[in-house]
């Protein structure tokens, strides 16, 4: 009983046995016809010894003249077979060359599919962070908001000798807190042309220590906006409409100030980045 168990698993692992007639309709052409006249030259052959030589005759034959008849006789058929095996053989090179460019071709495709989904994957990234980016620029914006409204109140409050009453003032960051972040910068734009010299202009910055850190802060704040701009936006669109705002006009003209002021009020090292109340 144990022994009839792996005969079985064995006969069940064998594959099919294939029909004759489905091996014998499966050959080439060739094949055929090298079979035919293999048959028709064995046929020819037997004739030939029965009636011009005879078998009698044929069975006594010295060895090294049999030998010769032999190779006479089946020289041809070699010479045939080989020539079919060429083709067939061809034929076979041909199929496996086509079957390699089909592959190719599907390689190529899935390449292609693969490049196609990689620039996708590449876009739909680069997308993400364009949006992590604008919802930052947000939250910086109303930053440098709160900033030049203090460098705006430190020139131009009723209690550092300016005309902006403490109405104004609470209007203006009213109007800063109702989503208007660049209420103040428009201010201090409206505020630097209207200014006579250029003396007055460069106070507006740089006139004293408060505003210093003011003007400093401010331009390191935006200068990083930018920076994060440029990362996530090769073509630098989102750059240049930073650089179009109330913002970035004014980084342009407080930049412009910051590199004619003196060294301890210029650099953002000694005077802070920070709010000092």
């Amino acid at each position: 009983m144990r022994d009839s168990i792996p005969e079985q698993v064995s006969a069940k692992q064998k594959p099919p046995a294939v029909p004759l007639v489905s091996r014998l309709s499966s050959l080439d052409w060739r094949t055929w016809f090298g079979l035919v006249v293999t048959l028709a030259w064995l046929l020819l052959g037997y004739f030939y010894i029965r009636v011009t030589v005879g078998w009698n005759a044929f069975t006594v034959l010295p060895a090294d003249e049999l030998g010769n008849f032999l190779e006479g006789a089946f020289a041809p058929l070699a010479f045939l077979w080989l020539v079919i095996g060429y083709f067939i053989q061809q034929r076979e090179l041909e199929r496996n060359t086509e079957a390699l460019s089909s592959q190719l071709h599907e390689i190529e495709r899935s390449a292609e599919q693969s490049v196609i989904q990689s620039e996708k994957l590449a876009e739909s990234e680069v997308h993400a962070r364009q949006q992590t980016f604008l919802t930052i620029a947000q939250n910086v914006r109303a930053q440098l908001g709160t900033t030049t409204g203090l460098l705006f109140i430190s020139s131009q409050s009723a209690a550092a000798d300016g005309h902006v009453t403490q109405e104004e003032q609470s209007e203006l960051f009213s109007r800063l807190g109702q989503n208007d972040p660049e209420v103040f910068t428009r201010r201090l734009l409206e505020t630097h042309i209207m200014l006579d010299d250029e003396a007055s202009r460069f106070a507006l910055f740089y006139g004293t220590d408060v505003r210093a850190r003011h003007t400093n802060n401010f331009l390191f704040t935006f200068e990083r906006l930018l920076a994060r701009a440029e990362a996530v936006d090769p073509d630098q669109v989102i750059r240049d409409s930073l650089s179009g705002t109330g913002h970035g006009l004014l980084y342009q003209i407080a930049k412009r100030h910051q590199l004619n002021a003196p060294e301890e009020l210029r650099d953002p090292a000694r005077t802070g980045t920070y709010v000092k109340m």
